[in-house]
């Protein structure tokens, strides 16, 4: 499998905030951490989260940005744009639009990990209009029409 070098630059004074990792040697997810003083994020609230860092993809190459499950599962606390997608082209901070649809205020601390990054090579096929498409046994079944009779 190619490897492809995804680059982080620290933004001044998030020296002690770690760079994405992964927690096993077979995790796709690299483990992404609040750069933010310690905050509450409070029930039924969102919050962009910093990460004290900034991000340079590959061509070709776009990162998406998804809730950690162990959040999720303890307190309710997810991405609501999930997956959030940052393009080759981003050169901006990478930032985490973090929500708490628990009951209760959740503390999150500086270096706490927020999110996981997962990469992915995509393609970027013509667009063609045309006036009529191919047909198939489904046709336009959909909504949960497969495996039905």
């Amino acid at each position: 499998m190619d490897k492809y070098a995804v680059k982080f630059k620290r933004l001044p004074e998030n020296e002690d905030v770690p760079l994405p990792a992964r927690s096993t040697a077979n995790a796709s997810g690299y483990d992404v951490r609040s750069a933010e003083p310690d905050f509450a994020l409070e029930s039924r609230s969102t919050k962009l989260v910093s990460t004290g860092l900034k991000i340079e993809l590959p061509e070709g190459m776009e990162c998406q940005v998804r809730p950690r499950s162990g959040l999720a599962l303890k307190y309710g606390i997810t991405i609501p744009n999930s997956p959030g997608t940052i393009d080759p082209d981003y050169r901006g901070e990478l930032r985490v639009l973090l929500r708490n649809d628990g009951s209760e205020p959740v503390s999150i601390c500086r270096g706490d990990r927020v999110a996981q990054l997962v990469f992915h090579r995509f393609s970027t096929p013509e667009i063609v209009e045309c006036h009529q498409l191919g047909s198939t046994n489904r046709g336009d079944g959909g909504f949960g029409s497969t495996g039905v009779e």
